[in-house]
């Protein structure tokens, strides 16, 4: 089972930028992709964006997809959201999960498991 552990959340006006960290305690981080999914209170937990073990290939939701950057530092077991251009829409609890899905990149909340305990983002003037 791997942990996860997000940070990095906050309070930010809209137009303003945070940087999402989650660190994994696993044996083979290399080997596994990883997801950032959102929820917001009343709503269900929605995709964000995916990247490959590799960091080579990554996909965004189109509600982020030009604002959102998804990257990993395999040497450090962390994967990492940039959140640029926050809209108050943005607002939620942010998850990242490792993709239990065998073969390429999911985008659904049951394609992922051992999901992180999430860090709250806050878009608000």
């Amino acid at each position: 089972q791997v942990q996860l552990v997000e940070s990095g959340g906050g309070l930010v006006q809209p137009g303003g930028s945070l940087t999402l960290s989650c660190a994994a305690s696993a044996r083979n981080f290399n080997d596994l992709v990883m997801g950032w999914f959102r929820q917001a209170p009343g709503t269900e937990r929605e995709f964000v964006a995916v990247i490959s073990r590799t960091g080579d290939s990554k996909h965004y939701s189109d509600s982020v997809r030009g604002r959102f950057t998804v990257s990993r530092h395999n040497r450090k077991d962390e994967v990492y959201l940039q959140l640029n251009n926050l809209k108050p829409e943005d607002t939620a609890v942010y998850y990242c999960a490792v993709q239990t899905l065998r073969y390429g990149l999911g985008n659904r909340p049951t394609d992922f498991g051992s999901w992180g305990q999430g860090t709250q983002v806050t878009v608000s003037s």
